[in-house]
């Protein structure tokens, strides 16, 4: 069998490390290198910062070209922020020293709507250097767009999507809670919002863009609803705080996709810490009309590690260039050595 695919981690914070540990579970993967600005994880191994009981010989840097032109990588996991032009140097970094790129960032997910330019330059970089860059996770990536994209191959004609994620925040980690305006008062919810400090679900007009770009709609407009605050009823107790009654529990971010002047694609993310159900769904319009419910959920943080490790052998397999979920095989569980659903394109 091939070499080991030669993983690179960028961004260590509660999600990238996360990634780490579903990266180091999987047969075929090693890390060769990780790197992230934190001051109080630089020059730690990684085994360390994982909590893993032992060493694995991957010193955490904060100097990713000094690091680049010591090793060899296959593939880069960029865990850092939601935002393309934040994360567009990580990016052209790896792209140039020859190595695949898969991202959390949300914007990456289907950057063309917001990022046209950066887009193009980023498809043209990859190509010139033969390597495959793609933006995923749970969500943008798969539930608010993947799914409902797939759910569509069984349907002759299709009218409208909605897409629903109805989330308990006081399930996740202490830095989401604290995202979406938990115990906040509401007037201290809306001049964040104003401030951009709480910027809701970042990736809507992205999950809106790739559906429609796959059922070849052409959209008159994308609009994204200013996020609204979920008023908490009762007192109610987080790992993070306690909320109480008239406090913000969490948030309520809408976007809806126009044709002809109607609302065709619209997705809903619900996420606050009085949730009396958890569920995902998908309600597509047309014939046959198709209605899919996840009971309980997926959860953000374990999808999110599950979708990112899954398509690690999908991206080294595709040709080079700006990919997204759309352009790609089905998702599928690794669950195996991952070297075993390596085609074509070669591990060192």
């Amino acid at each position: 069998m091939e070499n080991e695919i030669k993983v690179l981690l960028i961004g260590l914070g509660p999600m990238g490390r996360r990634i780490a540990k579903g990266i180091l579970e999987k047969s075929g993967m090693r890390v060769v290198g990780a790197i992230d600005i934190a001051k109080d994880l630089v020059g730690k191994d990684l085994g360390e910062i994982l909590e893993l009981g032992k060493n694995l010989g991957v010193t955490v840097t904060d100097d990713a070209e000094g690091l680049l032109s010591r090793i060899e990588a296959d593939i880069a996991v960029i865990a850092t922020r939601s935002y393309l032009k934040d994360v567009y140097p990580q990016i052209s970094l790896c792209i140039k020293n020859g190595i695949n790129v898969i991202s959390t960032c949300e914007e990456l997910s289907y950057p063309y709507y917001k990022h046209p330019e950066l887009s193009t330059e980023i498809d043209a970089l990859a190509k010139k250097y033969g390597v495959t860059v793609l933006g995923t996770g749970i969500n943008p990536g798969y539930l608010m767009d993947a799914l409902p994209i797939t759910l569509t191959g069984a349907c002759q004609r299709v009218e409208s999507i909605k897409v629903t994620r109805m989330m308990d925040s006081s399930k996740r980690r202490i830095p989401y809670q604290k995202k979406i305006g938990t115990g906040l008062s509401p007037e201290e919810f809306r001049r964040m919002i104003d401030e951009k400090k709480i910027t809701g679900h970042v990736g809507l007009v992205e999950s809106i863009s790739m559906i429609a770009a796959a059922l070849g709609w052409k959209l008159d407009e994308i609009k994204e609803f200013p996020p609204e605050p979920v008023i908490a009823e009762r007192e109610i107790v987080t790992s993070y705080t306690t909320v109480k009654p008239g406090q913000v529990a969490g948030l309520k971010s809408v976007a809806h996709g126009i044709k002809n002047g109607k609302p065709v694609i619209v997705l809903e993310f619900i996420s606050h810490a009085a949730v009396e159900e958890e569920y995902d769904s998908v309600v597509i319009e047309g014939v046959p009309r198709i209605e899919e419910k996840i009971a309980g959920g997926v959860h953000g943080d374990l999808g999110t590690v599950a979708v990112i490790v899954n398509m690690i052998p999908k991206v080294l397999n595709a040709k080079p260039g700006l990919v997204t979920m759309k352009d790609l095989p089905l998702p599928s569980a690794v669950t195996e050595d991952v070297r075993t659903y390596l085609h074509w394109k070669k591990i060192s």
